[in-house]
Formats: structure tokens, C-alpha cells, sequence
């Protein structure tokens, strides 16, 4: 009886461990997509910078040297 109860103990250790894996598995892919999607809306809203020949530092865009046509 005891071999059984040892079995029965370890099936529930796996279920349990393996749920835990499954659950920890899909909270650190929504992260991972969060962090992806705020690094896409971070690019995007970034300022373009444009460098200063004279200088050689780069310095942001004026409005008025948009890429506007």
C-alpha cells in the first residue's frame, strides 16, 4: 500500500508542478509582449535627431526641417 500512496503523492507533485510551469510559462509571454509593445510605442513617439555638421552632436529635429514635403 505504501509503493501506491508514494505514486499517487508524486502524480500529484507533477500535476501540480507542471501547472504551475503552464501558468508561469504564459505570465512571462504577456510580459515579454507588453514590454515589446512599449518599446514599438516608445520608438515611435521618439524625436528624430539630426546631426549638427559643424559640431558632429546630434541634436533633435526643428518642426520647420520636418520630413513634411
Amino acid at each position: 500500500m505504501p509503493p501506491i500512496l508514494l505514486l499517487v503523492a508524486a502524480g500529484a507533485g507533477l500535476f501540480f508542478a507542471r501547472r504551475w510551469y503552464t501558468n508561469e510559462r504564459q505570465r512571462v509571454a504577456a510580459a515579454l509582449r507588453d514590454a515589446e509593445d512599449a518599446l514599438q510605442q516608445r520608438e515611435q513617439e521618439s524625436i528624430p535627431l539630426e546631426r549638427d555638421p559643424a559640431t558632429g552632436v546630434y541634436r533633435p529635429r526643428h518642426a520647420s526641417q520636418g520630413t513634411d514635403p
